[in-house]
């Protein structure tokens, strides 16, 4: 489930209308920090791992902002409250 729901955000990249559920939400919000922990745990080893990092760090901008974007969707609000820095996760929640 938890993979569905990280492979739905990939698919919807660019898609900044719409809705998406609280579990899709935090589920790929839970997967963002355990694969930067990861990566960021890794860049001791190699150099390279460092660079995985910060591309990753850029992709997974994009596909939180559709993300979150959907998300105050769902919530009934405008995509723009993403914008405000702790009321966006006091809504994300709801």
């Amino acid at each position: 489930m938890i993979i569905q729901d990280v492979m739905n955000v990939w698919r919807r990249w660019n898609d900044f209308s719409g809705r998406s559920r609280r579990r899709e939400y935090w589920m790929f919000f839970l997967f963002n920090v355990v694969v930067g922990m990861i990566l960021s745990l890794l860049t001791s080893v190699s150099e390279i791992f460092g660079i995985l990092y910060v591309v990753f760090a850029i992709v997974t901008l994009v596909l939180s902002l559709a993300v979150g974007i959907r998300r105050m969707h769902d919530t009934g609000h405008s995509g723009w409250f993403i914008l405000v820095p702790i009321y966006n996760l006091i809504l994300a929640y709801t």
